[in-house]
């Protein structure tokens, strides 16, 4: 990914690279919260603000990911509707993107306008 993961490390301006997550949660919880139902493989979680150039490329760059991937799903939140769970997850900026696995665990996250290759690689620890 470009930019900076929610680690605070700064990435080269063209590929920082997806982060292990730290934790979740249960299943059903952060599903709940997400006020949709998980990916039967993996979800994509993408944090997004309305003026946000890059949110618009991600959301591209995701849907695709989720159409070619069978069981993967991508789900979009408006941050600034969602200041809950923006500070409950520590989202810092936007576009971030979360990784979660079938159990809705998160398994890898970063800030920043994604490459699809990145996604894919992403994807392999939540498959």
């Amino acid at each position: 990914m470009r930019g900076s993961d929610d680690t605070g490390r700064s990435g080269t301006g063209t590929d920082a690279g997806i982060d292990a997550g730290s934790g979740g949660g249960a299943r059903t919880g952060l599903a709940a919260e997400l006020g949709t139902g998980l990916g039967e493989r993996a979800t994509l979680v993408q944090f997004s603000s309305a003026f946000c150039a890059p949110c618009r490329a991600t959301r591209r760059v995701l849907g695709e990911v989720a159409d070619m991937v069978p069981g993967v799903t991508h789900v979009e939140i408006d941050a600034e509707a969602r200041l809950d769970l923006v500070r409950r997850l520590g989202i810092e900026r936007t576009p971030t993107v979360l990784v979660l696995d079938a159990d809705g665990r998160v398994v890898r996250r970063a800030a920043g306008q994604p490459r699809k290759a990145d996604v894919i690689a992403a994807l392999g620890a939540a498959l």
